[in-house]
């Protein structure tokens, strides 16, 4: 298995976004749970740029009015976008976005589709990992909860593969536990160079240490059905124009993440008001 040098932890905090920041001045890095996820996705980069690239996103719709695209986009959904959330308490185009045209759902009819947006090695998405697990004992019926890998680069290809992989053998428990794997033993679980011999390898053996047979991983790994969602989430990557993760899509129709909702916990509420205000349409 591979570890973590310091410099590739920092790189990992820093790869939850797309973009590339300006350096910035050294200042301690804020606390997972209230920024959202980092830029960028950098082989090197350092304390401060992190830092710096996690102001730059927080203060992108958080502190702004409400601005006449805004509006337009209002608009252009219809007069149901956005009724029935409590008076007041959420504002479009600060805590969340409508999208416009909707897209489609993965759910049968009368489901509310919840999509999470993630990566196994983003320190965000691990912690907002129990605030959703909490929510999804108690969520109602109607709501269907997707997760979807995020593919931007080789790295995060990987981590798709081997999500997808432990997902068709049955092991979500697996899928648990890779999480944990790489936040806390900081074990990569994939080839940082982007090699895909040397990230089967070591998904493998990850997947053997824990009861799974070596060809029964390979088979699944290979499988029509995983190599058919990869190409489904390298899709919804591109179509919803995820720049960072955790990215929430509640139903098709609206975006919104840890930072825009005011942190973990506001986002589960926001999660359950967008939901129900979709049941009640």
């Amino acid at each position: 298995m591979c570890r973590f040098t310091a410099l590739a932890v920092v790189a990992l905090l820093a790869a939850c976004s797309r973009e590339q920041p300006a350096p910035a001045p050294v200042t301690p890095p804020p606390p997972a749970a209230e920024t959202q996820a980092a830029p960028p996705a950098a082989p090197a980069a350092s304390g401060n740029e992190t830092e710096a690239a996690t102001r730059s996103q927080e203060s992108g719709d958080a502190g702004s009015d409400r601005s006449a695209s805004d509006v337009s986009l209002e608009n252009m959904a219809g007069a149901g976008a956005g009724a029935g959330l409590p008076p007041g308490k959420w504002q479009p185009g600060v805590n969340y976005t409508v999208l416009v045209p909707a897209q489609p759902t993965s759910v049968a009819p009368g489901k509310v589709e919840v999509m999470e947006v993630f990566w196994l090695a983003c320190p965000h998405c691990y912690a907002l990992e129990p605030f959703l697990q909490g929510w999804l004992k108690n969520k109602p019926s109607y709501v269907e909860f997707v997760r979807v890998p995020v593919i931007w680069q080789p790295l995060h290809r990987a981590h798709a593969h081997l999500f997808y992989t432990l997902q068709a053998l049955g092991r979500n428990d697996l899928i648990a536990k890779a999480f944990e794997t790489i936040a806390q033993q900081h074990v990569l679980l994939a080839s940082q160079e982007g090699d895909e011999d040397e990230s089967l390898k070591l998904a493998q053996k990850f997947a053997t240490d824990n009861g799974v047979s070596a060809d029964d991983f390979t088979k699944a790994w290979n499988s029509f059905t995983v190599n058919a969602d990869m190409r489904r989430a390298e899709d919804l990557t591109g179509r919803y124009h995820v720049e960072s993760v955790p990215f929430i899509i509640v139903n098709g129709k609206y975006t919104t993440d840890v930072g825009r909702a005011g942190g973990e916990a506001k986002l589960i509420e926001l999660i359950g008001d967008l939901s129900a205000a979709e049941k009640s349409h």
